[in-house]
């Protein structure tokens, strides 16, 4: 059997990625934020916010979003955000930054610590970010009480882990001309 991918070993390095056949245009306008560096030289000062509706995220699978929904409670909380309080263990290779994004993710009104992996570098005529963490997989029972109706496996211990991911571009505000 292989070391990692469906062997029975837990692979903690790497974050699995699900292909998809066919990828649609679904998407619509969720997402708003603002990221403040005092210092792009080496980084620092770095603090940020970043906001997405809840109601615009999609898994692609109608009766797995409506789910998803009710269990994110996205009617009375509409938003899930995320506060950057700094960038630590920055390293540079070429125009790519990696490190790690300390702060707060806060879902159904309930915030809890993150430090997530984060590549920054730039794309677009902007600042692309990828960022990605894990989290044990029981955090779902704390963070959404209903999902003990569903059952979902939470119960039954049958995650151990959830990985999630963002990926964003930042572009610079656009100043007047004066």
């Amino acid at each position: 059997m292989p070391a990692t991918g469906y062997a029975n070993v837990e692979d903690t390095v790497h974050v699995p990625l699900f292909p998809r056949r066919w990828v649609n245009a679904v998407c619509v306008e969720a997402i708003r934020g603002e990221v403040v560096i005092e210092d792009t030289v080496h980084w620092r000062g770095v603090r940020g916010a970043v906001a997405v509706r809840g109601d615009a995220l999609i898994t692609g699978e109608a009766i797995r979003d409506v789910m998803m929904h009710q269990l994110l409670e996205t009617g009375q909380f509409p938003e899930i955000r995320f506060a950057l309080d700094s960038l630590v263990g920055l390293t540079k290779r070429a125009d790519t930054v990696l490190g790690k994004a300390v702060g707060s993710l806060t879902l159904r009104g309930t915030p809890m610590p993150i430090t997530a992996a984060v590549t920054l570098f730039p794309d677009a005529g902007g600042m692309r970010v990828l960022a990605k963490w894990r989290a044990p997989a029981w955090i779902l029972a704390d963070l959404t009480p209903k999902i003990h109706f569903y059952g979902l496996g939470v119960d039954a211990m049958l995650w151990r882990d959830l990985f999630m991911g963002a990926d964003l571009v930042f572009r610079l505000e656009a100043t007047p001309a004066q």
